[in-house]
C-alpha cells in the first residue's frame, strides 16, 4: 500500500512539474513573439513616417520612394498576420528594405540619411555594383551602375531575393522583381547574372554561386574572410519585360514570403 502511494506521488509530481515546464515554455515563446512583433512595428512605423513625408525630385528618387512605399505595404500586411517569430522577422526585413530605399532617395536629393540601418539578410555577401556596365539580353539593353542616373533609376539595396543574392546598385530594369513577387527564379536569370556581373570587383562570386544561392559552405567561407564580397553596401517597380520571365505573377507582391 505504501509502495502504491509512493508511485502515485512520484507520478503526480512528475505530471505537475511537466505541466509547469510546458506553461513556462509557452510563455517564453509568447514573449519572444510579442518582442519580435514590437521590434518589427518599430521599423514599420519609422518607414511609414518617411514615405508620408518625403517626395522624390527626379526619376530615381521618385522610384526609390515608390519602392519604399511598396515595402511599407508589404511589411504592414505581413505583421498583421504574423503568428511566429520568423514571420515577424520577415515583416521587419521588409520594413528595413524600405528604409534602405528611403536612404537612397535621400542621398540623391542631398538630404541626410539619418541613423545607420541594420544590414539586410545577405546584404554584405551580395556585394555591390562597382562599375557601369551594359549588356544585351533578350533584345533589350540592361545597365547596372553604382550611381543613380537617368538610365538607371531602379535601386536595390543588396541582399537575398528568393534565396539568391542581388548586388546593391542602380539598374535600368528591376530584373529581380519577378522573383521578389513569386519567390521563383528561372534559368535565364543565371545567364543574365553572369553577363552583367562577371569579373566585377564588387561582386566576389560567380554565376554558379548565384544559382546555388550561397550554399552553407560558401557563406561560411565568406564569413571566415570577414564576410567581404565587395565592400560595404551603401528597387524597382514590377514593370518591364521581366514580368513573368523571372517568376511571373504568381506572387502577391507581399514581400519576402518565401523563406530567404
Amino acid at each position: 500500500m505504501i509502495a502504491l502511494l509512493l508511485v502515485v506521488l512520484v507520478v503526480g509530481g512528475a505530471i505537475f512539474f511537466l505541466s509547469r515546464g510546458n506553461k513556462s515554455n509557452q510563455q517564453i515563446e509568447s514573449d519572444n513573439l510579442q518582442d519580435s512583433i514590437a521590434e518589427a512595428r518599430r521599423w514599420i512605423e519609422r518607414l511609414g513616417s518617411q514615405v508620408l513625408t518625403i517626395s522624390g525630385t527626379d526619376a530615381a528618387s521618385t522610384q526609390a520612394i515608390a519602392d519604399a512605399s511598396e515595402r511599407y505595404n508589404a511589411a504592414s500586411s505581413q505583421i498583421s498576420t504574423a503568428a511566429t517569430v520568423r514571420q515577424a522577422e520577415l515583416a521587419r526585413e521588409s520594413a528595413l528594405e524600405g528604409l534602405h530605399y528611403v536612404n537612397a532617395a535621400r542621398e540623391i536629393m542631398g538630404l541626410p540619411a539619418g541613423p545607420e540601418l541594420p544590414p539586410l539578410e545577405g546584404q554584405r555577401q551580395a556585394g555591390k555594383v562597382t562599375e557601369n556596365r551594359t549588356i544585351e539580353f533578350e533584345g533589350q539593353q540592361i545597365t547596372a551602375s553604382p550611381n543613380a542616373t537617368p538610365e538607371t533609376p531602379n535601386y536595390y539595396p543588396g541582399g537575398m531575393v528568393a534565396g539568391r543574392p542581388v548586388p546593391a546598385g542602380w539598374y535600368s530594369e528591376p530584373w529581380w522583381a519577378g522573383a521578389l513577387r513569386s519567390g521563383l527564379w528561372t534559368a535565364g536569370s543565371v545567364f543574365l547574372f553572369s553577363s552583367l556581373f562577371n569579373g566585377m570587383s564588387g561582386v566576389g562570386y560567380s554565376a554558379n554561386a548565384f544559382e546555388s544561392g550561397f550554399d552553407k559552405g560558401y557563406a561560411e567561407g565568406l564569413a571566415a574572410n570577414g564576410g567581404d564580397a565587395g565592400g560595404d553596401i551603401g528597387g524597382g517597380d514590377d514593370g518591364g519585360f521581366f514580368d513573368g520571365f523571372f517568376g511571373g505573377d504568381s506572387g502577391d507582391g507581399g514581400g519576402f514570403d518565401f523563406d530567404f
